[in-house]
């Protein structure tokens, strides 16, 4: 029987942190909590009016938002934005993959949150040929 993945925030980083498109869409509303945090390890990349995260070096560095859904729409919510990202578990062809991670607060305080990354063969791709989002905050410099 399969188990319902856990109930983690989410570390947000592109369309998806508050006052973009698509976390009126999905997220506004629903939520319980939202702070700046970053994550380590990872490498964030332009894509088609959205960025990628990958997998990176240790010190690679992604600024974004963690956002907690409130309790009474956690699964409906993961459900939301699993569609909006292209991922079903375990399917081939993926665009993103949703992983744990460890984001760490303003405060310094790390905790466990979902992460959207590139799925393979794209990630491969970007790390050989994608533009970097300079220091992995893909809000800085955009108009909102």
């Amino acid at each position: 029987m399969p188990t319902e993945p856990e109930r983690l925030p989410f570390f947000v980083y592109g369309t998806l942190r508050p006052g973009r498109a698509n976390h009126a869409r999905c997220l506004r509303g629903r939520t319980a909590a939202e702070e700046s945090a970053l994550v380590r390890g990872v490498l964030l990349y332009e894509g088609p009016g959205y960025p990628y995260a990958v997998a990176g070096p240790a010190d690679a560095v992604v600024h974004g938002d963690l956002v907690q859904p409130r309790e009474d729409v956690h699964d409906e919510v993961r459900a939301a934005l699993d569609r909006l990202e292209g991922y079903v578990p375990g399917a081939p062809g993926n665009l993103y993959e949703r992983v744990a991670w460890r984001a760490e607060r303003a405060d310094g305080e790390t905790v466990r949150a979902w992460l959207y990354v590139a799925a393979e063969p794209l990630a491969g791709q970007l790390r050989a040929s994608g533009t970097p989002v300079p220091g992995g905050d893909w809000l800085r410099g955009r108009a909102h």
